[in-house]
């Protein structure tokens, strides 16, 4: 498998190769975490790790075939138990910020623009992904409230963030599966600097967060709320922020205009609303502004071959000249590319099923798939530049198959998918599990159901 070492060297920069044994080695070594100089040694098993889940992470009693070393299934499994946790999450990062900053000095993508008039864009959005059936995941992470007691798979709840432009996993947050996604988004923002703006849906709209946003002197663009009312009518009333919104008399919007910018386009005030959100602690909660300016826009998008929508996003972003409102719904649309990426990784890569059985160990293998997908992107990156086309259209299976099986005696020219406009939302399908129609079922009805399945298939 020396071709595939081959290939992560030419992935990575000539003057600062990460994914080498002895690097990795000499930052453990930083950490005082101390090893034996054996076949398994920190920046080995790293490597091998990597290698493992960039083939489809086989099993582990394959591995030793990857690597073409004589070790046995229980010292791989030992080595990857007393791989720190801290070291693999400081290469990972160091691996990012590195691409990162070699796509500010070069300032393109293709024919795409690294950053968004002058500022960094990130994605977020939460997913899931399955394990084993352990009591340890299961009290841990929770199984589907769907699911009769003592059936289904410990689901975990995943926060993810992505650098837009470059389509960079940035980080990945696990909590137990029933969690808002609202409740783990501020873990994101340490990533975020003064002045970047964060893309999401509108569970990311309400005033907790984009309080906490205006706070951390961040910017969002994001769909309006969908329990809050907007309107764009001359003579609109403001109700008492205070009211029960479920009560039939509150019809208006909870909000003050401060000056219309233009057509459907808005400065309104928001004020803090009586409840506090459940995940919000009582502290941080004392300290959220009384109300603050945002600005609301709406357009409905003409597509060909579609019917027309609507669109209403609310942002912080102030200024009409600086931000025109045309502008800013089209970087709300690009937002649904990371659905696209998260297929990817969950689908491509494989991580929708994980295979470790502890805590501990399921979040290494996490951090490995987002290791993996970001060497499949730097990939794409450097392809889309050579190929001068957007990065996004540049195939990431056949970006995976040349870093697996590819000659990397050269840089390949990798397939580039066409242009579908209209296509604004891809149409990301969920894949049912098979025992899912059976969870529910009373143990009876579903004897009989998997007895008829097994005559059908015999």
């Amino acid at each position: 498998m020396a071709g595939f070492d081959l290939a992560l060297t030419r992935v990575q920069q000539n003057n600062d190769q990460l994914l080498v044994p002895d690097r990795i080695n000499q930052l453990a070594r930083q950490r005082d975490h101390n090893f034996r100089q054996t076949i398994l040694t920190p920046g080995n098993t790293l490597c091998l790790f990597v290698r493992q889940v960039a083939h489809g992470n086989v099993a582990c009693s394959a591995v030793k075939h990857l690597a073409d070393e004589a070790f046995s299934d229980s010292a791989w499994c030992q080595a990857r138990e007393r791989l720190p946790m801290d070291l693999m999450q400081r290469v990972h990062r160091q691996l990012i910020d590195q691409t990162r900053r070699d796509l500010d000095q070069t300032d393109d993508i293709g024919d795409q623009s690294y950053r968004w008039r002058g500022h960094r864009v990130y994605v977020i959005d939460g997913s899931s992904d399955s394990m084993p059936d352990t009591p340890a995941l299961r009290d841990h992470y929770g199984v589907s409230s769907q699911c009769r007691a003592g059936l289904g798979f410990p689901n975990s709840h995943l926060m993810l963030l992505m650098d837009h432009r470059s389509g960079l996993l940035i980080d990945c947050i696990d909590s137990p599966m029933n969690t808002h996604d609202a409740s783990m988004a501020s873990q994101t923002h340490r990533h975020l600097s003064s002045g970047d703006i964060l893309l999401g849906d509108d569970a990311f709209g309400g005033y907790a967060h984009l309080a906490l946003l205006l706070q951390a002197n961040l910017h969002a663009v994001v769909p309006a709320h969908h329990r809050r009312i907007v309107d764009f009518t001359p003579q609109q009333s403001c109700l008492d922020s205070c009211k029960s919104s479920k009560s039939i008399h509150n019809r208006g919007p909870r909000s003050r205009r401060v000056k219309t910018l233009g057509t459907d386009d808005q400065l309104v005030e928001y004020f803090k609303p009586s409840n506090k959100p459940d995940w919000l602690g009582d502290e941080q909660w004392k300290q959220v502004a009384e109300s603050f300016t945002v600005r609301e826009i709406r357009r409905t998008v003409k597509r060909h071959g579609f019917r027309p929508i609507t669109i209403t996003i609310v942002t912080t972003l102030l200024d009409p000249d600086q931000y025109p409102a045309d502008e800013l719904i089209e970087l709300r649309l690009t937002r649904w590319m990371v659905e696209t990426n998260i297929r990817h990784l969950k689908i491509t890569l494989g991580m929708e099923e994980l295979k470790c059985k502890s805590l501990e160990a399921v979040r290494k293998e996490r951090l490995i798939f987002l290791m993996v997908y970001n060497l499949i992107r730097i990939v794409m990156l450097k392809a889309a530049r050579r190929q001068n086309v957007n990065a996004n259209r540049i195939s990431f299976a056949d970006a995976l198959a040349w870093l697996r099986h590819g000659d990397v005696s050269t840089w390949p020219d990798l397939k580039i998918n066409p242009v579908r406009p209209g296509r604004l939302e891809p149409r990301v399908l969920k894949r049912p599990k098979k025992s899912f129609p059976y969870m529910t079922l009373p143990r009876a009805k579903l004897k009989a159901q998997l007895r008829a399945r097994h005559c059908d298939t015999t």
